[in-house]
């Protein structure tokens, strides 16, 4: 986690806070849209889909996969890869908390 020191806090913050750094750049976010669109693919297809070189897309990949976010197989020279569904809702649910844990007082400012 770079300066910080992790041991510091619990699994779960450690968690959320590896999901939260996948989700912060665009293109990963573009490449989870298409694998949610389209179920799996080849690639291939996210070159052809993003613009982005197969280097860079394979980068993404890896930092998708690395996190459980996405799995994929190899079939011969194809990779294909489609969303974890399981690890999914366990993210979605992590987010999902964290959220909910602020109060909803309408109308009521903090500062």
């Amino acid at each position: 986690m770079g300066v910080t020191k992790s041991d510091l806090f619990t699994e779960k913050q450690n968690e959320l806070a590896k999901a939260a750094k996948v989700f912060a750049h665009p293109a990963r976010i573009a490449i989870l849209e298409y694998l949610i669109q389209s179920t799996t693919c080849i690639n291939g297809d996210l070159v052809q889909e993003l613009g982005l070189a197969q280097a860079t897309i394979s980068q993404h990949l890896r930092e998708l996969k690395e996190i459980g976010l996405i799995k994929g197989s190899i079939e011969g020279v194809s990779v294909c890869y489609c969303i974890d569904p399981t690890k999914w809702v366990e993210v979605q649910q992590q987010f999902s908390s964290l959220f909910a844990g602020f109060p909803k007082i309408a109308g009521k400012d903090c500062c």
